[in-house]
């Protein structure tokens, strides 16, 4: 995912020394709209790799999104309403004003327990800018 993104940010600039900067514009929302497909994919490839996972999305709350140095970073917080302990998976969607997702990360906050909340930090893949929200895009307890 990283190489991805490295070689995607690579080739726009290298676009921008040949073909001008409106080519260079296009050709890095491009290299980045793919990067962020590649890693929304990974994510969900992770979330499918957790076995006997319920849904248990209303169980997490993201908090605001905020830089932490060059990254993005929300606080996720999951309250396990069950008689035992829980682990979660939690996928998190950094987005902008618009809507349009800007990454996705996968966060495993483990050992929460009965009737407890737990919070763990949800840190972007890569630097970001104009994120407005952080949300949930899917949560498995298991």
């Amino acid at each position: 995912m990283g190489r991805t993104a490295g070689a995607a940010l690579a080739l726009a600039g290298a676009l921008a020394l040949t073909t001008g900067c409106d080519a260079a514009k296009d050709a890095a929302g491009g290299a980045v709209a793919s990067a962020t497909a590649a890693v929304a994919s990974a994510a969900e490839q992770k979330m499918d790799e957790v076995r006997d996972g319920v849904d248990a999305k209303a169980d997490v709350k993201a908090g605001e999104p905020r830089a932490d140095g060059d990254r993005t970073v929300a606080e996720i917080t999951v309250t396990n309403p069950k008689d035992q302990n829980a682990d979660y998976t939690v996928k998190v969607d950094f987005r902008d004003a618009d809507g349009k997702l800007l990454d996705t990360v996968v966060l495993n906050i483990d050992a929460v327990p009965p009737g407890a909340s737990k919070s763990g930090t949800a840190r972007s893949n890569r630097q970001l800018s104009d994120v407005t929200k952080a949300e949930i895009g899917q949560a498995l307890r298991h």
